[in-house]
């Protein structure tokens, strides 16, 4: 029973809060089996190996050390949103899992609680923010403020992405191009695995015009 209700808690979190929005389906694997992983290797470090005695308090330390650790197990930056859900996606786990000698009553308030709290940021702090894709752009003349609506539209011609907003970053006049930082909504046709994780160097963004 807590493995079927964190799995379900897991499911909706993913499916219908992080997969709706971002529609990388990479992260949505990860997140799911993840979830089972790590739920399994707590059950069987506290239950499985409680003949153990004094050495299981030193055996559950260690693995959770280890779970927690993963988080700077990667070869690429992970954005923030997907370290947020990768994050709670494990606390979960490791609740459920930990909470197997409780009632499924009082497990079900810290799962309901933790959804709650994150269709509230997700409709109310994170509505204004999609996918994003930095991209060097060449046409120069349309980064002013008053031709704000035509960059948008050359670069959904050009893009074809459904383009919210335009960030501009670090302008070069000699090679007459400029570093643009795209806001778009996924229509599902774009699987963008690298949105938000290849950025240039930080200096690009010391100013950027939002």
């Amino acid at each position: 029973m807590n493995f079927l209700l964190n799995t379900l808690f897991v499911w909706i979190i993913v499916h219908f809060l992080y997969y709706r929005k971002s529609k990388l389906r990479s992260f949505y694997f990860t997140f799911m089996m993840l979830s089972v992983a790590i739920y399994f290797l707590v059950y069987f470090m506290i239950f499985v190996l409680e003949d153990l005695k004094g050495k299981t308090g030193l055996g559950v330390g260690i693995g959770l050390f280890g779970i927690f650790s993963i988080m700077r197990y990667r070869t690429d930056a992970m954005p923030v949103r997907e370290m947020t859900y990768l994050f709670s996606v494990i606390c979960l786990s490791v609740i459920n899992a930990l909470g197997t000698t409780i009632g499924i009553v009082e497990l079900l308030l810290p799962n309901v609680l933790v959804l709650i709290i994150m269709v509230l940021c997700e409709m109310f702090l994170m509505r204004r923010h999609g996918l994003t894709k930095l991209v060097l752009y060449d046409r120069l003349e349309l980064i002013v403020p008053e031709k704000h609506e035509q960059l948008i539209e050359d670069l959904r011609a050009r893009t074809g992405l459904n383009i919210t907003r335009v960030a501009v970053g670090s302008v070069d006049f000699l090679k007459d191009s400029a570093v643009l930082k795209l806001y778009y909504e996924p229509d599902g046709t774009h699987d963008s695995e690298i949105s938000g994780t290849t950025k240039p160097k930080r200096e690009v963004w010391e100013e950027v015009n939002e």
